[in-house]
């Protein structure tokens, strides 16, 4: 039989590649790769590549702080929380799963980890149907599986798990869940109270995350709800244009869940080890206490039409702000690029206060 000695050439060198990773690690490079599964907050560019999709920030005034000005499809004036974390770990951003289409871009890109999050995607299938198509967790997890796939094909699977033992894998999720449930035109709060739907979240991601753990995942950085009640849409549904106190609570009562999934799970996979951190308190922090952290603007988007410029997404006939960096809010939903920054210097420093049991910089050292 003739042997294709390109191929085997090829597979030796990404087998010892990767076997020689967390030897080889530069100074500045702290971990091998990161896997990126979320929504909007943390979307590097997947929903500019769903056709059917109209959740898209690939258009100005997205990205004006961005290098080179340009609107990539980060639902952001600049980077977001994805960008920031693999620059703290010395890492190029995880690119989209849906830009990788030669098989020479995926094995690259595979080895430092991948993005699969997704602008509107939430735990259930279909949280978000009204912008057409978007990429749910559940499809995220299957595109992982496809990953995991190709590198053990290529590996073999004590060679890949070896290779993520040491990965770190982002999990961003459920805010869109809880705001399908709390918007004025909801359908969901006649099938479920609001109990019963936080519940069905966590039942639902509990299974997610076992397959995620199934999939070689060992070290986990979960991203809990913010204080989502204060974001410029929500705020418009109070007449007072405080924020939304009912939301809060469950965006609280939903963090409580999944901080008990992830200690159950603990505890029945002694291998894994995680950091979950607490958006809501971090968020709340900047609302109550802006100046500590350089805010003058609390409650109002820095782009968008309408009170608070909140009525009107951040599309090209919106006007936007100047002083970008003092503001928390971008648009009606997402943080600006400094409150970001600043989410991830918490995610990566913060005291339990914060992140717990362990920020990320302890995480990547256990």
């Amino acid at each position: 039989m003739a042997l294709n000695f390109s191929y085997l050439g090829y597979s030796f060198f990404f087998f010892f590649l990767i076997a020689g990773l967390s030897s080889f690690l530069s100074e500045a490079q702290k971990v091998p790769a990161i896997y990126v599964f979320g929504d909007s907050l943390v979307d590097v560019g997947n929903n500019n590549h769903l056709k059917l999709s109209t959740l898209k920030a690939n258009f100005p005034h997205n990205g004006v702080d961005y290098p080179g000005k340009k609107a990539t499809g980060r639902f952001s004036n600049g980077r977001n929380s994805a960008d920031f974390i693999a620059e703290k770990v010395g890492l190029p951003t995880s690119p989209p799963y849906l830009s990788l289409t030669s098989a020479a871009n995926k094995s690259n890109a595979f080895l430092t980890g991948v993005s699969f999050a997704s602008g509107g995607a939430g735990i259930l299938d279909g949280s978000d149907n009204v912008f057409g198509e978007t990429i749910a967790l559940n499809k995220q997890i299957q595109y992982y599986s496809q990953v995991f796939g190709e590198l053990v094909k290529e590996l073999g699977s004590v060679q890949v798990q070896k290779h993520l033992d040491s990965s770190l894998f982002g999990i961003i999720i459920g805010s869109n869940d809880l705001l399908g449930y709390f918007k004025e035109d909801s359908s969901i709060r006649s099938k479920y109270t609001p109990q019963q739907y936080v519940d069905l979240l966590h039942s639902n991601l509990k299974d997610q995350m076992k397959r995620i753990y199934n999939l070689g995942a060992r070290k986990l950085i979960f991203v809990g709800a913010g204080a989502i009640g204060c974001c410029p849409a929500q705020r418009l549904q109070n007449k007072t244009k405080g924020c939304n106190e009912e939301t809060n609570y469950w965006s609280v009562k939903y963090n409580e869940g999944v901080k008990r999934l992830l200690a159950e799970m603990k505890a029945e996979v002694k291998d894994m080890v995680y950091s979950f951190f607490d958006t809501y308190r971090a968020l709340t922090d900047f609302i109550q206490n802006p100046a500590a952290y350089g805010f003058t603007e609390v409650a109002a988007a820095c782009c968008g039409l309408g009170d608070l410029r909140g009525k009107v997404p951040c599309l090209p006939i919106a006007r936007y702000c100047s002083n970008r960096m003092e503001h928390v809010f971008w648009d009606l939903y997402h943080p600006t690029e400094m409150a970001s920054q600043i989410f991830t210097r918490l995610i990566f420093n913060g005291s339990r206060q914060y992140v717990e049991p362990i920020n990320v910089e302890q995480l990547i050292a256990a």
